[in-house]
């Protein structure tokens, strides 16, 4: 009997405790995402290659998803087509620790991406670290009093999460939708982005330009946005006596692109790989497009099914210039007969012609004087 009790007690103590490890609803983290199912991905044996690592990272950069579970301020590591690290209870203390990035359903936008020799690294919404880490805490000066760091720090503390997706013998030769649905776990991709639905309203080059993340000179910033996302940097340069914004993007050893704008514009494209010459796109090469567009603030009339010369036949001649208020009538427009006011006619013998000149002498003879009136007076 005294057994039996010191069981039941043992029992009834373990619950709170056992109770504990699903309360996690104010954290954002419900239980049913303790469980991990891992991914079937078929893959290659093949090492990847140069061509297969460069379309990686343009088909994910500025990639856009939906969390399928709460993210933390982290990094996650998941094993192609394995399982998931932390996964289970430690993903909540993790999530708890760290703190929530997003929610289950919430948009994401990929920031980064790199390949490296037995993993994939993507970040979303900025990553979990701050840039620079390192070089908020190193100043460099021969003052001991100097403590300004070579970066200042970002007030503002990041909100995204790392994913890194492991391959045991080094990463194979996969596509960029392999990618995505080894990760679809955490991030799901297939679900129409407001991306998808821009690029859909862009003529075909444009379109595939987009899809493919490859810049192009007469692209607007917002079009330059949804090739590549939001810019690593930005800074300002005077070019030909006007000030131009420079968006730069990648880091070494991936190739940085340098877009410079002129206005709403991109006027120059300068990519720099490392350890060859840099690529310059200078001439426009979005056609005609521009043109086909109607101007900001100009209303479109459609003329339906009439041809410029059936509108030009309706044309006439602008009217004369009249002293009337507009809409003002005046008797004689609905009676001729009314008597109105006629141009003045001069008589022929006043004011009718220019008055003839005085006669002169001839050349050799006398004056003739006129005659004069007499007043009376001798």
């Amino acid at each position: 009997m005294k057994g039996f009790v010191i069981s039941l007690l043992a029992a009834l103590l373990a619950l709170p405790a056992a109770a504990q490890v699903f309360t996690v609803q104010p954290e954002g983290v419900d239980a049913k995402y303790l469980q991990f199912t891992p991914t079937d991905v078929k893959l290659s044996t093949l090492p990847i290659t140069d061509h297969d690592r460069r379309d990686i990272l343009r088909f994910l950069q500025a990639e856009q998803g939906f969390s399928m579970r709460p993210l933390p301020v982290a990094t996650l590591k998941l094993q192609a087509n394995g399982k998931l690290d932390p996964s289970g209870s430690d993903y909540v203390s993790l999530v708890r620790k760290k703190g929530l990035a997003v929610e289950a359903g919430k948009r994401v936008v990929v920031t980064d991406v790199k390949v490296e020799k037995d993993k994939i690294i993507v970040e979303f919404n900025g990553g979990p670290d701050h840039k620079h880490k390192w070089l908020r805490h190193i100043s460099v000066g021969t003052d001991p009093y100097y403590t300004n760091p070579i970066v200042n720090d970002d007030p503002n503390q990041p909100t995204g999460t790392r994913i890194e997706l492991t391959f045991a013998h080094g990463v194979p030769d996969l596509t960029g939708m392999q990618v995505e649905e080894l990760i679809k776990p955490l991030v799901d991709f297939n679900v129409k982005t407001p991306l998808q639905a821009f690029t859909d309203t862009l003529p075909p080059f444009l379109k595939q330009a987009v899809q493919q993340h490859h810049v192009l000179v007469g692209m607007d910033r917002r079009m330059v946005l949804s090739t590549l996302g939001e810019p690593r940097t930005k800074m300002k340069d005077m070019e030909s006596g006007q000030m131009q914004d420079i968006w730069i993007y990648g880091e070494p050893p991936d190739p940085t692109q340098f877009v410079r704008f002129n206005g709403d514009r991109v006027v120059r494209l300068e990519i720099a790989p490392v350890g060859k010459p840099m690529e310059v796109h200078a001439s426009n090469e979005m056609g005609d497009y521009w043109s086909k567009q109607p101007a900001q603030n100009t209303r479109v009339i459609r003329l339906g099914d009439q041809s410029p010369t059936d509108v030009a036949s309706q044309s006439a001649p602008a009217a004369a210039p009249t002293l009337r208020n507009p809409g003002e009538t005046l008797p004689a427009d609905k009676d001729a007969n009314t008597p109105q006011m006629k141009p003045v006619e001069f008589p022929k013998d006043m004011g009718g012609g220019a008055q003839q000149p005085a006669s002169t002498p001839s050349q050799g003879g006398s004056q003739t004087q006129p005659p004069t009136q007499s007043d009376g007076s001798h």
